[in-house]
């Protein structure tokens, strides 16, 4: 193997993994806020700011990926 087929095996891997586990965090934190949502309908005020961050500061972690792609 040369030097360029490591370099996108390498990309491709990065950009894999770091899609894959923010989309499950993602889904996760949504999922919950639902639920908890679902048991108790008055609280969605409460959990709508914290459920948002949360997928905020998971969708970061896919940006970074994405960064660190570009710049291989």
């Amino acid at each position: 193997m040369d030097a360029e087929s490591i370099k996108f095996i390498a990309k491709a891997g990065a950009i894999a993994i770091g899609g894959m586990f923010p989309a499950l965090a993602i889904g996760m934190i949504v999922s919950k806020a639902m639920e908890a949502i679902g048991r108790n309908p008055e609280a969605q005020s409460k959990l709508f700011v914290p459920m948002l961050l949360g997928a905020a500061f998971a969708e970061a972690i896919a940006i970074y990926a994405l960064v660190v792609v570009f710049t291989l």
